[in-house]
């Protein structure tokens, strides 16, 4: 188990370039398999969670080849099916829930697709009955072997159809989208999910030859097509980052710049670090953090009630800043209420926060007030272990602003979703050491 040691209280100095994004990487690198053809995809994040997925399409069979950094090609023209009745594949797939997008393109092109049940944060339910649902419409046949949680969907053909999703579940609404591109006739996706990374795969696939329309829309509209190419593709860079950056460049009083961000991709994002009080200046594609020497007020309704911040699917905000903009609230002038609505166990790492004097009120497993220190009194160093990607990184900036020298084990959770972090900390003045 890795850890990180961080001696906190420094100012940081500098730019910094956000990764490719972790979301939209398990969407298309899955999409490979839906054609024979050479796929080029860049900007892919040199992360654990990728990086297995990675291995997982390899061992299937696709032709891999790195180019540069972040940019590799993919040829799927040798498929080895029976891989994925292989222990091996019921063990490595059971690592990463982004595994559960393999099955749309596999149905779609080869008839099947299996998975064992995956893996991934401990937040809480993920249910995965939207994604069966959906290709159970598309007349797939349904199968799950309960002593080994092993999930199935077979059909000799696809066929399109209309469908109102019980949810708007972002790698739902991709692997049906995935499934769907290959389908005879139309089909109509209602209640899709509609978030920058999913249109980015909807813009792919249109490139490699589907016809999807109604894209960034909750409303999805897709004529199959008998086969797909080749494209290339460039993914965007990772929202969660960009917020994570802007959260640490306030905690810790700093100026920042993050570079490249795709400022029209950002929805809601920019607009509620404001609300927190965090002033961003946009320079170009850039976002400009100045620092923050008198700290941050957070602005309450206009009725003087107190501002809550609440997670919901785009274009509201990604539930995974929550976690981040909870630890920033812990320094502000002022008091937020955090509702965290779509999953129950992501705000139990509070404890960690409450020990290093954070004034936090966790009200049940989705909401928490917190009363702002106003930076009157930092938050104090300990030792803490990583329950998950985001809880991670949000103990990282805690750890980065308090006093003293913090310990965070478990760090494996946080390179699951975050390139090479010690390295581009250390670039921009922060002190911390991989142990």
């Amino acid at each position: 188990m890795g850890t990180f040691k961080i001696e906190g209280g420094h100012q940081l100095s500098g730019e910094i370039t956000p990764q490719g994004a972790k979301n939209e990487a398990l969407q298309v690198l899955c999409a490979v398999l839906l054609t024979a053809e050479k796929v080029t995809i860049n900007n892919i994040p040199d992360i654990v969670d990728v990086n297995k997925l990675i291995s997982l399409l390899e061992d299937l069979g696709v032709k891999i080849q790195k180019k540069g950094k972040g940019s590799y090609t993919f040829k799927a023209d040798d498929v080895n099916l029976d891989y994925l009745l292989s222990d091996q594949f019921k063990k490595d797939g059971k690592g990463l829930r982004g595994s559960i997008m393999l099955v749309g393109p596999l149905l779609a092109r080869f008839g099947k697709g299996y998975i064992p049940k995956p893996g991934g944060d401990k937040i809480g339910r993920r249910r995965l009955d939207t994604h069966f649902e959906g290709f159970i419409n598309l007349g797939a046949k349904f199968r799950y072997n309960k002593e080994e949680h092993f999930y199935g969907v077979e059909a000799k053909k696809l066929k399109g159809t209309y469908m109102l999703l019980d949810e708007a579940s972002v790698t739902g609404t991709a692997n049906i989208v995935m499934a769907a591109v290959l389908a005879e006739g139309k089909t109509t996706i209602y209640n899709a999910a509609c978030e920058p990374y999913l249109q980015q795969l909807c813009k792919m696939l249109n490139h490699m030859g589907a016809k999807i329309s109604g894209i960034g829309s909750n409303m999805l509209i897709i004529d199959g097509v008998e086969d797909l190419g080749g494209a290339e593709h460039t993914m965007l860079p990772d929202m969660i980052e960009i917020g994570s950056w802007i959260g640490l460049a306030a905690m810790t009083k700093s100026e920042l710049t993050v570079k490249n961000v795709s400022w029209e991709d950002l929805g809601q994002i920019p607009t509620v670090f404001r609300k927190l009080g965090i002033t961003l200046e946009k320079k170009g594609d850039d976002i400009f953090i100045p620092q923050h020497k008198d700290g941050y007020q957070i602005q309450n309704y206009i009725d003087g009630s107190i501002l809550t911040i609440a997670d919901a699917p785009w274009p509201g905000l990604t539930p995974d800043l929550l976690s981040i903009i909870l630890v920033m609230a812990t320094q502000a002038k002022g008091e937020v209420l955090i509702h965290q609505k779509m999953f129950e166990s992501r705000l139990f790492f509070v404890d960690k926060l409450i020990d290093m004097g954070a004034k936090i009120i966790l009200c049940d497993p989705h909401r928490a007030t917190v009363i702002g220190h106003d930076f009157r009194s930092a938050l104090k160093a300990t030792t803490m272990v990583s329950p998950d990607i985001r809880a991670g990184i949000s103990l990282l900036i805690a750890a980065l602003s308090a006093k003293g020298t913090s310990t965070i084990h478990n760090i494996e959770q946080i390179d699951r979703g975050y390139e090479d972090i010690d390295t581009r900390l250390r670039a921009i003045g922060a002190k911390i050491a991989r142990v």
